[in-house]
């Protein structure tokens, strides 16, 4: 067979269009699409050809709040309306016009169920929200509109969408603002505790849900005044609020906390979340730092809040110690410091155990940083509260000097785990349960633990190298309890 002419290839290539033409109607009118297709044109009113579609795309945390602020949209505007999907093999990567579109030429999609997925709502607590489907409804005019979600997936970027179907472009805006006020309105991070994460998978950004801790004053063991003054400048602005607004008075504020590992940091942010009950706390340690543009929207967004950055040197060292001139991560957080507003009700709570390295632009300026606070070691009254704290669940009969001596230099850290060794001593030699009885053998499990402030076991529980072969470095005074050494999982996270 020879080659085909100019004339004959336009003549075989219209013949080859007209039949896929052909054949697409086919699949359109009497194929698996065709109910799906329907559902649409009878509810628009028009011919897909006509729709328009409004997009807005998320972060993958938001789904829940998504899924909310449809819920509220829904039942204010068509109670009774139900879902449904897109069915098939074949949905990929799409967003839900795509898929439609795809419908009308491919044999294998059609009309579904809605597919759903389960959401956090709190750290026990989840519900469904759709993962991939539509919902008919109207705008607030009227006009018939189609509300559709999709989730994150396997094929596509982290994030999840919502997009609203319309012959009428100003409906569907109008729809897709109303369901992102009813989103905020219905927010379901407000009030909680959350900690930013990366997962392993693509790097997908996480937000989790942390149990609000519970702690008294009476918890928290400080050198006198220095609770008062962290509450006055955390939790005083908080309460008055309003009043410093109106005097023209900011309301943003930051506390840094800085001392050697296991004096108790940590804990001092856990007072602060127990006491600031209507406060929205979010939690940024280890490479979740580097979202913490993300955490600092979300902050002015549901405020009151307090952010939480644990061990901020490990971002925020001076950049003369750096092996380059620059510090992108720094910058960040700076900027988000920066960028919240002076009249945004949120603090900035940083940790460090080496104020001396932190960035000079992060400690020294004025509305980043507005009071530092030492945590220090315990001196001797402060070591024997923190055994009597950590003693509160046993039956306590040690005489307390010996050990107080024992344990000069240590940490809070390092005297929870001294309760914890004689405890469990406690427990193996007595089989018949009930409260442990705790006698004078604390003071010998202090004194090999005296022994052990050398080693590396000594070290990361918060002995000091000194207190081997002499006096320790305490610190002027008592410090408040700590919390024992972080558990490493997935990733590694202080214990909250």
């Amino acid at each position: 067979m020879g080659e085909l002419s100019g004339d004959e290839a336009k003549a075989l290539a219209g013949s080859l269009r007209r039949l896929m033409q052909l054949t697409a109607n086919l699949v359109e009118q009497d194929g698996e699409a065709a109910p799906l297709l329907a559902r649409l044109r009878d509810h628009l009113g028009c011919e897909l050809a006509q729709v328009l579609s409004v997009a807005t795309r998320f972060e993958v945390w938001e789904h829940v709040n998504l899924q909310r602020g449809v819920d509220a949209y829904l039942a204010e505007h068509t109670p009774d309306a139900e879902w449904f999907g897109v069915g098939g093999h074949h949905r990929g990567h799409e967003d839900i016009m795509g898929m439609l579109l795809a419908a009308r030429h491919s044999v294998g999609v059609g009309l579904g169920a809605a597919d759903y997925a389960t959401a956090a709502v709190g750290p026990e607590d989840s519900v469904e929200v759709v993962q991939l489907g539509l919902v008919p409804t109207t705008a607030p005019d009227g006009t018939p509109v189609l509300v559709g979600i999709r989730g994150s997936n396997d094929f596509g970027p982290p994030a999840c969408r919502l997009e609203v179907l319309a012959a009428d472009r100003a409906a569907a805006r109008a729809v897709g603002g109303e369901i992102e006020r009813s989103m905020r309105e219905h927010d379901v991070f407000r009030r909680q505790v959350l900690a930013f994460g990366v997962s392993e998978h693509r790097g997908n950004e996480l937000l989790t849900f942390l149990p609000r801790p519970a702690l008294g004053a009476d918890d928290v063991v400080l050198p006198d005044g220095v609770l008062d003054r962290i509450e006055e400048h955390v939790v005083g602005i908080a309460e008055h609020a309003e009043r410093l607004l109106a005097a023209g008075q900011h309301l943003k504020r930051g506390l840094l906390l800085h001392g050697p590992p296991g004096t108790g940091k940590t804990h001092t942010v856990r007072y602060l979340m127990s006491r600031l009950t209507d406060c929205t706390v979010i939690l940024l340690t280890g490479q979740a730092m580097r979202l913490i543009g993300q955490a600092a929207a979300l902050a002015r967004r549901l405020q009151p809040s307090m952010v939480v950055v644990e061990d901020v040197d490990l971002v925020a060292m001076d950049r003369g110690f750096a092996a380059g001139p620059t510090n992108p991560l720094l910058f960040t957080l700076l900027d988000a410091m920066d960028g919240v507003g002076a009249d945004a009700d949120v603090t900035f709570v940083l940790t460090t155990n080496r104020a001396d390295e932190l960035e000079r632009a992060l400690a020294d300026r004025p509305g980043r940083v507005d009071l530092a606070v030492e945590v220090p070691r315990p001196d001797a009254d402060g070591r024997r509260r923190l055994v009597e704290l950590y003693g509160r669940g046993v039956d306590l009969r040690a005489d307390l000097g010996p050990v107080v001596e024992a344990t000069e230099g240590v940490t809070a850290s390092f005297i929870k785990e001294l309760l914890r060794r004689a405890v469990l001593g406690a427990v193996r030699a007595d089989g018949a349960g009930g409260v442990p009885v705790v006698g004078d053998e604390l003071a010998d499990v202090a004194r090999a633990m005296a022994d052990e402030r050398a080693s590396l076991t000594g070290i990361l529980l918060g002995g000091s190298k000194s207190t081997a072969t002499g006096p320790g470095l305490g610190g002027p005074g008592p410090a408040q309890p700590g919390l024992a050494p972080p558990v490493i999982a997935v990733r590694a996270t202080k214990e909250y």
